[in-house]
């Protein structure tokens, strides 16, 4: 089974390593400086204590080639549908795509433009490129989501993982598995973003705006879906209180370094007043 990792992040970069180690059929799909470094050395993770490198088989998403079992899409959201477009060729009606950018509607986007196999799915990990070639994972924090109405394909999927012994879950309610994770990422990557400041002062001082929009969330996830995430609102409240306090989020880093945000995703995708009034402050600061 060959595999595709487009995106060599920290999500991508991570998942493409262990499944190089395990000895799965898999090729990376990076860029820059990034791509050039594993070219040359392999990637290298390093995991709180240790550090570990791997050959990769990694080339620009341009020279893409032959054809994939399995494709991950590990790339921002608003990357998805290009990223698909270079790729396409090398996808047929057997393929199965998963996507593992942040939001609610990756899968509903691929199924837009393709005919192949596409799943559903989220992924739970603290990682980013440290350096070129080097992804940074903190802590244990690893599980894979995903699901859909093929049970062959979400088997093919849990398989690859078994084999890379990586963590996942096979949820029989996808949508609101995505929408729990959705829930907090939504909330806490505005308010750092808008905020400019850490999920830990978010909380500490912010605590009544976090729960109001953490509310927001889940009634718009009831009204626009019919699902209900309304434990989800206390729980993103417990994690916010048990990270390091200056933990922030990728859309926050992305604002401080002037590069292109997820905002439609993770403020824009949310039609409700209070996430609205910071979705229209923030769209303002995007760095055109």
């Amino acid at each position: 089974m060959r595999i595709a990792i487009v995106g060599l992040g920290g999500v991508g970069g991570y998942l493409a390593a262990m499944f190089a180690k395990s000895g799965l059929d898999v090729v990376g799909f990076g860029r820059g400086e990034h791509l050039l470094a594993i070219q040359e050395h392999g990637i290298t993770v390093v995991e709180d204590e240790t550090q570990w490198s791997v050959p990769l088989n990694a080339v620009e998403l341009n020279a893409a080639q032959g054809h994939f079992d399995v494709v991950f899409f590990c790339v921002k959201s608003y990357d998805l549908d290009e990223a698909y477009a270079k790729i396409a060729h090398t996808i047929d009606e057997n393929s199965i795509l998963l996507s593992f950018s942040n939001g609610v509607d990756n899968a509903q986007r691929l199924k837009k433009l393709s005919n192949a196999v596409v799943l559903e799915g989220c992924v739970y990990i603290l990682s980013h490129i440290q350096k070129a070639g080097i992804i940074r994972k903190k802590g244990k924090v690893f599980a894979a989501v995903f699901g859909g109405d093929d049970t062959n394909a979400v088997q093919k999927v849990a398989d690859l993982f078994e084999k890379a012994q990586l963590r996942y879950k096979t949820p029989s309610d996808i949508k609101t598995a995505i929408w729990k994770k959705y829930i907090f990422i939504a909330a806490f990557a505005t308010l750092t973003s808008y905020y400019d400041t850490s999920i830990g002062d978010i909380y500490e001082h912010h605590y009544d705006e976090a729960k109001a929009l953490l509310e927001e969330i889940a009634a718009f996830a009831k009204e626009q879906e019919g699902i209900n995430i309304d434990a989800e609102v206390q729980k993103a409240l417990d994690t916010a209180a048990k990270v390091p306090y200056d933990s922030s989020t990728s859309m926050h880093l992305d604002f401080q370094n002037g590069k292109k945000v997820e905002l439609e995703s993770l403020s824009g995708y949310v039609k409700k007043p209070l996430m609205l009034k910071f979705y229209k402050a923030l769209k303002e600061r995007v760095q055109v």
